[in-house]
This record gives structure tokens, sequence and C-alpha cells, in this order.
């Protein structure tokens, strides 16, 4: 959530980096100025005759201490009048402040001066690209091939338990699918990552603090009769752990990682970006999320954009890395690099992670804080990425390692797998 002080300070500045996201309202800061006016008004007002009933009380005291009953009993009609003005004083502000805090949750993060200029994934920055895309003599087999062939996965009967985006691993593709999820672990934990094991649901706070809600509530399954959420991300539980806390400076940064399914509707998705394992209701991914002091969040940003480079490299993989542009960003984030591997039979790029920093967004809907060298009280920054999402990576692997003698397990699983092949 932005803060009110920093759109009255830097209105033309929030309102120019809120265009290079595209959004749509940009007279909701105009509306939420506004607000603030109107809240500080009553906050006056309330103050004001709060401080008149406060030194009549004690002009009371004093008259009724001198023996002047007749000027002490008109001093407490007035007190009397002045009380009964605070309560609707109170009531309007009440109402105020939930307006003001509706309107300002509406307004997404404000791109940080790196984000390139752009409405749509066509626009997104390539930064580098590393790996090798795999030669054939015969065209490859998509992976949903591939899984049929080697009855690594069955589709069909995932539909037939639940409904399509939930699909069955089974026999060495479930083992492959616990060896990645291994290694991601190990490949953060190693890297000075604190491993948690999270709820895989959530309440309404917590993914009010990670930005899922109100922007993506309609992407989200809901437990109703709980008014719980299916988490989509290990981000919000794990994030979550530090909400309504104030940390010490010598307690950053603070590093964690997390292995957890994830549950996301993906209303809308249709075709070729649904086929296999390229879009799904049900999938698993493990989560890098650090909370670190402000001046360092970039810098920190690079090192995790890097721990998520060698990872991939290490899985053998051709990949890529985009900047985001403003319009294809999410809610949340300040500035984001997406990580894409190639589809060798599908001859197309996956998205398999994205690494974030939401500057001080979530941390001010978390209230979380740090107290710095100087003592004083200040929001963290927080940043997120994938490490890795299964499904595409598992896809990729497939597809790119597949050969006529099986498909070739990179060497860093090959520990894990108990195999250096599928047959």
């Amino acid at each position: 959530m932005l803060q009110v002080n920093f759109l009255r300070q830097n209105k033309e500045e929030a309102l120019k980096r809120l265009a290079v996201k595209h959004f749509k309202q940009p007279g909701l800061v105009d509306e939420i100025i506004a607000l603030d006016d109107e809240r500080k008004k009553l906050q006056a007002e309330f103050d004001n005759t709060q401080a008149k009933v406060n030194t009549a009380s004690k002009d009371i005291g004093k008259l009724m201490a001198q023996g002047k009953k007749e000027e002490a009993e008109v001093l407490k009609q007035a007190v009397a009048e002045h009380k009964s003005a605070l309560e609707p004083l109170k009531q309007q502000m009440a109402a105020t402040e939930k307006k003001l805090t509706d309107t300002l949750i509406q307004l997404p993060n404000l791109p940080s001066a790196l984000v390139p200029e752009g409405k749509s994934p066509e626009e997104n920055e390539v930064i580098r690209e590393g790996g090798i895309r795999p030669q054939f003599d015969t065209p490859p087999l998509p992976h949903w091939d591939l899984a049929k062939k080697y009855n690594l996965i069955d589709f069909e009967l995932g539909n037939k338990i639940t409904g399509s985006g939930f699909p069955v691993y089974m026999h060495k593709g479930a083992k492959l699918q616990r060896s990645l999820i291994q290694y991601f672990l190990d490949y953060n934990t190693e890297a000075g990552y604190t491993e948690y094991l999270p709820p895989f649901m959530v309440n309404e706070d917590s993914a009010y603090g990670t930005g899922q809600l109100p922007d993506k509530e309609g992407q989200m399954y809901f437990v109703t009769e709980d008014k719980y959420y299916l988490i989509p991300t290990a981000e919000v539980p794990v994030t979550n752990i530090y909400r309504d806390s104030i940390l010490r400076a010598e307690d950053l940064p603070v590093k964690m990682t997390a292995y957890s399914p994830c549950f996301r509707r993906e209303a809308g998705s249709y075709g070729k970006d649904v086929r296999g394992l390229n879009r799904l209701h049900q999938f698993e991914k493990v989560e890098i999320i650090q909370v670190v002091e402000p001046e360092k969040s970039y810098e920190t940003l690079d090192e995790m954009v890097n721990h998520v480079e060698r990872l991939v490299q290490s899985l053998e993989l051709p990949y890529r890395i985009l900047k985001l542009c403003g319009g294809d960003m999410g809610f949340a984030s300040a500035i984001t690099y997406d990580f894409e591997v190639y589809s060798a039979a599908q001859e197309r790029w996956l998205e398999v992670s994205s690494v974030s920093n939401f500057e001080n967004f979530q941390a001010n809907r978390m209230r979380c804080r740090y107290k710095d060298a100087a003592g004083k009280t200040q929001l963290v920054h927080t940043l997120n990425g994938s490490s890795l999402a299964l499904p595409r990576i598992l896809a990729a692997i497939l597809e790119n390692h597949q050969s006529a003698d099986g498909i070739k397990i990179p060497k860093v699983l090959q520990s894990y797998f108990g195999s250096h092949v599928i047959e």
C-alpha cells in the first residue's frame, strides 16, 4: 500500500509512475488526498472539542472548590454539549478513515525508475540469454507425449479425480518432481536461506498483506465457511511471518525459503497456454523471500536474480531473463525480472520464475518495520522469487533432454533421482 504523505508530497511523480503501469484510475490520487484532508479536518475538530471538555472539566473542579456552584453548573452543561458532539465526530472519522483506506488499497505499487515503458509482454526487455538449445535429428516430442510414453504423468486421470489442470504424477514422474523440490530447497538453504513449511491456506489479513487482495481475489480459491484462501504461492504465508513485527537492524536481512503447492484458478486461460503442464490450477513451487533494509533492496534484487540464474543454469536448460515493462507488471511489484526456459518441442519460451522487489509496499500493508542504527522505526523492503516453479521446469527438462535412449537427467539431479536417465 502506498503512503498518503508520499502521494501528497510527490503527486505529479506518482501520477507519472502510475502511467507507466497504465493504471486506469489516476483520479484516485486526488480522491485520496481529499479524503485525507477531510480526515485531518475531522481530527482537528475532535481534538479541539476534546480539549474544551478537558479544560472545562478542570475549571469545574476549581469552581466547586471555590463554592461557585452556579458557574460550575453552566460549565457542566457546556461539557455535556461538547461530549455529545464527540461521538458523531468519532463515527465520521471512522467512516472517512475506512473510505480512505479502501481507496488507497486500489492503487498499485509505483514502478521503479528502472522499469521500461510498455503495455504488453512483447515489450518486455530481454536482459540476457544463456544455455544451449538442443538439436534433434527428428522433431522432438512435446512433454505431454513424453509423459504418456514413459508413464510419468496422467492428465486424464487428474481430470477424472478433480478436473482439468490437476495432473497426477506417477512412478518416475513423481520421483523427478520430488527430486526437483529437494534439490531446490537444498540449493537455497546452502545459500543461507532458512527453510519453512508454511500453512497452505491463509486468512484475509495475510492475503491483504502481500497484495493478493483486493487485486487477485478472483484468481484465488476460497474456503467459504472458514473464510480462508488457498495460497497462490508460498510468498503469502512466509512473508506474513513478519506481519505486525518490529525487527532490529542486526536481524536483517531475513532470508527464507519454502516449498508449497500453489492453487490458482487461472480464469481466462485457453488454447496452447493450458496444454499439458503449461498452466495448472495446482502446482508445486519453491520460493525465496528476503526482508531487508531499504537502502539494500536493489543490491539484494541483483543477488536474488543471480541466485536463480545459477539454479536454472545447473539444470542445463536454455533460458532468458526479462525485465518486465510497466504494463506487464504485477499489482504489488516495483520491479520484476522474469526467467523463461525454452520449450524445444513447442518452440516457445515458458516462464518459470519471477523475481520482484516490492520496496515498502507489502511492508506498509503488513506493518512490518525495523529500528535502524539511530533507533528510528521505519518500513522494511520485501523481495521474493520463484526458485523454482515446477511444472514448466519439468516440461522443459523432458523436452530438452529427450533422446533416442530416453530422457537424460541433469547431473545435479542424478543423486536425488537415483539414475541418469528415464528409460
